[in-house]
């Protein structure tokens, strides 16, 4: 396994798009339930142990090199509402184009070929640290940092947040985030005997809902 790798892949100036969503945080920041350091913090934890651990199961799971079609039709189960699954495959078909570029590989191709409008950025995600000569561990590391590091980044742009506060909380929730990325491998490892059932299908309903929403605003900030 490359070290370097990892870090090229969790980098936030990895080119998948990333950078333009705010992870539902700033549809939170508009309705007043973020509006501080501590309710970011109680946010991202939220976010963590549903959506994050959602996208760390299926990015295991891809890692593992279980069939990313089965998967791809797993996160549309597991993704609510129109909007966020339209994001998550824009952020997919992102990723994928920066993944081959770096790891050109056969998986990563066919995957292009099938799913040209783009597949579930988890699967994606997975799909690329296998390319990458990762583990399902990283993976979910990888997957789970991302659904709190994407929001308290935009946060320190909608609420002109102290960027060490941000990065403190971070900090704060990395414990977490292994116990997430523990939970998450655990059950892809048990993926080909169980089926995509055991992955975890954890939701955040105020999330889908404000993501709905959030996509109908004639102006905003970020894409979600």
């Amino acid at each position: 396994m490359s070290h370097a790798a990892l870090l090229v892949l969790a980098d936030g100036r990895f080119p998948a798009g990333g950078h333009a969503h705010s992870g539902g945080v700033e549809a939170a920041v508009a309705s007043h339930g973020v509006h501080d350091a501590a309710s970011l913090e109680a946010f991202c934890r939220g976010r963590l142990h549903t959506a994050g651990l959602t996208a760390a199961g299926l990015a295991a799971a891809a890692a593992t090199g279980y069939d990313p079609m089965a998967l791809d039709e797993a996160a549309d189960a597991r993704t609510a509402v129109p909007a966020l699954r339209q994001v998550a495959r824009k952020l997919g078909r992102q990723m994928l184009r920066a993944a081959r570029a770096a790891w050109p590989c056969r998986e990563l191709d066919q995957l292009a070929h099938c799913l040209p409008q783009g597949a579930h950025q988890p699967v994606v995600l997975g799909l690329a640290a296998r390319a990458a000569g990762l583990t399902p561990s990283d993976a979910a590391q990888c997957a789970a940092y991302e659904s709190v590091g994407g929001p308290a980044t935009a946060a320190v742009r909608l609420l002109s947040l102290n960027p060490l506060d941000a990065t403190a909380l971070l900090a704060r929730l990395a414990g977490e985030l292994d116990d997430v990325a523990t939970t998450a491998t655990e059950a892809a490892a048990r993926i080909e005997s169980e089926g995509v059932g055991v992955l975890p299908a954890a939701s955040s309903p105020l999330l889908d809902i404000t993501g709905e929403q959030h996509a109908a605003w004639p102006l905003r900030l970020f894409a979600s």
